[in-house]
């Protein structure tokens, strides 16, 4: 079935296409929800991604440990994972350094790549963007684009979503 990135900006419609791939695969699907509600907008936010999604699907909210929850998932289940953005912030909050980050994205990227059913990961293109003003949003920034790269890839499809339209991503050569 393969992996497939979804990368895109705030609002661009990389969840939505996530979902409607997600709803048409054969077979269950787990969503893993990597998102925290740490404040009232963030807690909104989430009841309006639950709220979006197809009831008979099982959710699993893993903010840290990703490969352990995509290791978990029934082999044939499509995974649709809700997002690597979220993922790296929660690591980069809970101390890890980047080369551990890295790691972990190595890892959690080719289990993912290995999965006989489909696996769908959406992540924010925060790169083309204004600089960061502060020394954390520059690190983020940066280790964010390391690991889009890193599932990119991994990833038979990679896809950049914008205003809710597709570019296929191809391998730099």
């Amino acid at each position: 079935m393969g992996l497939t990135l979804l990368l895109g900006g705030a609002r661009s419609g990389k969840s939505a296409l996530a979902l409607r791939r997600a709803a048409a695969a054969s077979g269950p699907v787990v969503f893993i929800a990597t998102g925290e509600a740490l404040d009232a907008e963030m807690e909104a936010r989430i009841a309006r991604h639950r709220a979006e999604r197809d009831p008979a699907w099982t959710t699993v909210e893993a903010p840290l440990d990703l490969h352990g929850t995509l290791a978990q998932a029934p082999a044939r289940a499509c995974v649709l994972v809700d997002c690597l953005s979220f993922w790296v912030a929660n690591l980069l909050r809970s101390g890890l350094g980047e080369a551990e980050i890295l790691e972990r994205t190595a890892a959690a990227a080719a289990l993912a790549r290995r999965r006989v059913g489909a696996t769908i990961a959406v992540s924010n293109e925060v790169g083309m963007g204004v600089i960061p003003e502060y020394e954390l949003g520059r690190r983020y920034r940066d280790l964010l684009g390391w690991v889009n790269a890193a599932w990119a890839e991994r990833a038979e499809e990679a896809l950049l979503v914008v205003a809710g339209r597709t570019l296929r991503l191809e391998a730099a050569r």
